[in-house]
């Protein structure tokens, strides 16, 4: 019961609370005043309000007026568990994890759930030809809690205004849970409660990020606002730092070792770790072995460690516009890990004996130890290839020889040209942009990309024959094999229609494959401004 010195519950709690009575009595009917008795409310405003709720609860379908301004709770809906779909005017749908009909949640109802949360839905019942409805009863899962922004300080508290479209409220920040957050900075915020009674959710700070338009603070409230991390937990830099990168003679005794053979890395220029090499070396019957050489994390990161334990949290590196959110800490990603030139380094291979045409004449699969004699970029290769002089001209030649060789067979035997052009912005020290530019796939590019193939190629057959001999089956093990499926039927219809207006068919002529055909459309607009 509540007394007159007492501030009436919001709207929110009365609904709540009337629901209560009902699933507490549900064969009992009431009118408005002995609702209002039952939840304690008894001014004359709140009885106004308890009668208005009656009415909206029958008109939503959770009611029945069974006389006149008497009620009693319908036949219950269904509860169904879903994912919360928000719209731009603040309502939602819930869309039902088992299937069936979205659920429409008005904003009232919503009950703090916000964009992507789990939440168990009360679906009214459901009235004719119209869109199923509900409310929201509880939140299972909150799709993050997390939250980027900016301060807004005053005297004994702080808001944290989100930069989120999917909160529409600002965040409630106690002056003790601020971290030393400054007025206007950009900061990450956790929520850690929203009453009922609360129009805002209660958070604290858990980063400070710095200040709005400096470029590392805009940045980290990228991968922030994305839930991808920007920082490492200090124990597992400290784990990293632990790790030792001395290599025992044991340790060489067990891997093949290509330290004397001709090999060099090719990345971008603005590359910070070198995790894949080529090595190459002339052999008898004009053969040459052509080596593979990705960098052998396994060596360093033990399994289910702390280190293996991060990266499987991050699954990837992260790539934006000016640097790289490596998935190992920056001592394995950019130091015992990167094939750096002219300094020992573990290895996993794929070495292949092949003649100048690309024919695999023999193959070669395990741990190595490398010692890459050159560091290129892209362009550095590819100004080699084109005029023939400098470090390493003539194993660049050969190399590419073959790399030509082994796209031509592969496009005969139904590779497509995915030929993207890359964008690449041109910053300062400080992060700010200065240009733009197109980066084109080149001869360089191509070559790392069909050795890469081919060792992708080899690693999926062993596997699979592998398998194959072991457990004689029919089939090869479940494996990420590097397939593109046929194209669909009917979006091949709609780009054979759309290139038609350009003068273009895309229908397979007669003995010409689905890919042959989309291959000769693209040759056909290479370097116009179809393309």
């Amino acid at each position: 019961m509540t007394n007159s010195a007492e501030k009436r519950p919001k709207r929110s709690e009365i609904k709540k609370m009337i629901q209560e009575v009902f699933d507490n009595n549900p064969k009992k009917s009431f009118n408005y005043k002995q609702m209002s008795a039952a939840i304690g409310l008894n001014k004359k405003s709140g009885r106004q309000l308890v009668e208005v709720l009656l009415f909206e609860m029958m008109e939503n379908g959770v009611l029945s007026e069974i006389a006149a301004g008497r009620f009693k709770m319908l036949s219950r809906g269904s509860h169904i568990i879903g994912v919360v779909d928000m719209t731009a005017s603040g309502a939602a749908y819930i869309v039902p994890e088992d299937g069936g009909d979205d659920v429409f949640v008005s904003q009232t109802n919503l009950n703090s759930a916000l964009h992507g949360d789990t939440v168990k839905v009360l679906q009214y019942a459901r009235k004719r030809r119209r869109q199923p409805e509900g409310e929201v009863v509880e939140i299972i899962k909150r799709k993050r809690e997390l939250f980027v922004g900016q301060i807004q300080l005053s005297a004994n508290f702080a808001f944290l205004m989100a930069d989120s479209r999917i909160i529409n409220k600002d965040i409630f920040i106690p002056k003790d849970k601020l971290k030393g957050a400054l007025n206007g900075q950009k900061a990450v915020a956790r929520i850690i409660e929203w009453p009922a009674s609360a129009k805002n959710p209660v958070g604290e700070i858990v980063d400070v990020l710095g200040d709005v338009g400096e470029n590392n603070a805009e940045m980290h409230a990228i991968l922030a606002e994305f839930n991808l991390p920007y920082t490492y937990p200090e124990e597992v830099n400290a784990a990293a730092e632990k790790i030792s990168e001395t290599i025992s003679a044991d340790e060489i005794k067990k891997r093949r070792d290509f330290r004397q053979v001709t090999t060099f890395t090719i990345d971008p220029a603005d590359a910070k770790d070198f995790d894949d090499a080529l090595s190459i070396r002339k052999l008898e019957d004009n053969l040459w072995e052509i080596g593979v050489h990705i960098a052998d994390v396994t060596h360093f990161v033990e399994p289910d460690s702390i280190i293996d334990q991060e990266g499987y949290e991050r699954a990837t590196s992260v790539y934006l516009v000016d640097r790289v959110v490596p998935m190992l800490p920056e001592r394995l990603s950019n130091f015992l890990c990167s094939l750096r030139p002219n300094e020992d380094k573990l290895c996993f291979s794929v070495v292949f004996n092949m003649d100048g045409n690309g024919i695999i004449k023999d193959s070669w699969v395990g741990r190595s130890i490398i010692n890459s004699d050159k560091r290129f970029t892209y362009e550095d290769a590819q100004t080699i290839i084109e005029t023939g002089e400098g470090d390493f001209a003539e194993e660049l030649k050969i190399m590419n020889s073959i790399a030509v060789k082994l796209r031509e067979a592969r496009f005969k035997k139904g590779a497509i040209g995915f030929e993207r052009v890359e964008v690449q912005f041109e910053i300062d020290s400080n992060g700010k942009p200065l240009g733009v530019k197109f980066k084109e796939s080149k001869d360089s590019n191509k070559l790392i990309e069909e050795f890469m193939l081919s060792a992708n190629k080899r690693v999926a057959e062993l596997i699979g024959m592998n398998e194959l001999e072991k457990n004689k089956k029919k089939e090869a093990k479940t494996f990420v094999y590097r397939i593109h499926d046929l194209p669909n039927a009917d979006k091949l219809d709609t780009f054979t229609n759309f290139v038609r207006k350009f003068g273009l068919e895309a229908s397979p002529q007669p003995k010409e494959s689905v890919s042959q055909a989309l291959n000769r459309v693209l040759a056909a607009v290479q370097g116009k401004k179809e393309q």
